[in-house]
């Protein structure tokens, strides 16, 4: 069994992303000011733009690794993700074809830098919004941890054939829960006041992390809307969710919790 950190978003990813944002609009201002003044701007926006670049390199690292460890799979963050993504890969794409057309001509139009990355500001804008959504209403990034949750724990499973090992009877404390990856399966280990219970890390509403919500009385809420299900047998308790959960047997043996899938 393998242990992994606090994926509830990576640290430096909101610091990072405030660096291409501030040159990327530095870069269209100066342009502006060239075009409005002297031309003597376009050195500044020439480095603004290289700047930009690279720092919205360096930014995509740790908001690739929340693309893949934080955002819950097949869910509506995963679908904004993936169109924030491509956001942002269309602002690289505009403010590069600007960098290269300065680059060649010695006297480039303006207007044409100025369109080019207007463009690019445009998406640049619609990818801040989506990147905000994702933050504030699928809390990715956001550690929403209620009164004694205890740290957050997520492990890694190898999947095999009949019960696995995923964890031990002392490991949680009441109303405390855990997530573990068996293979491509995304489980929840919760402890209740009458024990173990598992089931699957997805509200049937909007595919929400059930692991990063609230669990009290063998009921757990996701983190999004609200919906609350039985730990125990799956069932809805509280909308707007419709369908239950997936529950999976636990059981207890010298020590050790093993799961059957």
């Amino acid at each position: 069994m393998k242990s992994r950190a606090n994926f509830k978003g990576h640290p430096l990813h909101p610091i990072l992303v405030c660096f291409p944002i501030a040159f990327y609009i530095g870069t269209l201002l100066f342009d502006i000011l060239a075009k409005t003044y002297s031309p003597e701007f376009l050195f500044t926006a020439y480095n603004l733009e290289i700047a930009a670049l690279i720092a919205a390199g360096i930014a995509a690292i740790p908001g690739l690794v929340d693309y893949i460890y934080t955002v819950p799979p097949k869910s509506t963050a995963k679908k904004r993700g993936t169109k924030h993504a491509l956001t942002n890969v269309c602002v690289i794409i505009f403010f590069t074809v600007a960098l290269i057309y300065r680059a060649k001509n010695e006297d480039p139009n303006i207007l044409i830098l100025i369109a080019l990355e207007g463009i690019g500001v445009i998406f640049l804008v619609f990818a801040g919004w989506m990147g905000g959504t994702l933050v504030y209403r699928n809390q990715i990034g956001v550690d929403p941890r209620y009164a004694d949750a205890g740290k957050w724990k997520e492990e890694y499973v190898e999947p095999s054939e009949g019960e696995i090992e995923v964890g031990t009877i002392n490991e949680l404390k009441i109303n405390q829960m855990k997530l573990v990856h068996v293979g491509d399966k995304r489980i929840v280990i919760a402890r209740s006041e009458k024990g173990y219970a598992a089931f699957n890390d997805h509200c049937t509403h909007r595919g929400g992390s059930l692991a990063g919500g609230a669990m009290i009385c063998g009921t757990v809420q996701c983190p999004w809307h609200g919906s609350q299900f039985s730990v125990y047998d799956g069932t809805v308790k509280a909308g707007p969710a419709k369908m239950p959960i997936v529950t999976y047997a636990l059981r207890e043996e010298n020590g050790k919790l093993l799961l059957s899938l």
